[in-house]
């Protein structure tokens, strides 16, 4: 599995410390930036990560920023991208496994380290299911399509 990481000047501590995570479990992983806490506009690199996954070059993307909220907002604008904004451990696996979610969104400003940690983890080892929920992701799909 690899992993596309993003985030803007809010999330930026945050996923360097996902990063080192990653390290200490060998998953590799592509960074986007940003690379600073300088100010930056989420929107680009919410949009680009989540145009990586929509295209399939990457199997699942992690993106932060302050609250989360405008790093949903931008990866759900894309087609066939499913981003879940968790900050628990029961919705980090639900997203995974009865909504497919191929984009988890972290908000810095509202979670702390280790919970972040948790998150990342329980994410990352739920699998999506099947029967119902499969049907229901299709539905997802089906909707993007609509004019």
């Amino acid at each position: 599995m690899k992993l596309i990481l993003g985030s803007d000047h809010a999330g930026f501590d945050l996923k360097e410390a996902i990063k080192t995570w990653l390290d200490g479990l060998d998953i590799p992983y592509q960074d986007l930036g940003t690379d600073s806490t300088e100010s930056c506009d989420y929107p680009d690199i919410g949009l680009a990560v989540a145009r990586k996954v929509a295209e399939q070059e990457v199997g699942l993307g992690i993106l932060v920023c302050g609250t989360g909220i405008g790093m949903s907002m931008v990866a759900n604008k894309v087609p066939g991208v499913r981003a879940a904004l968790c900050g628990d451990t029961f919705s980090a696996r639900a997203s995974r496994e009865h909504n497919h979610a191929n984009v988890l969104v972290l908000g810095a400003r509202v979670i702390g380290l280790g919970l972040a940690e948790e998150i990342v983890r329980i994410w990352l080892a739920a699998v999506p299911q099947g029967g119902r929920h499969a049907r229901r992701v299709q539905k997802i799909g089906a909707v993007e399509c609509r004019p």
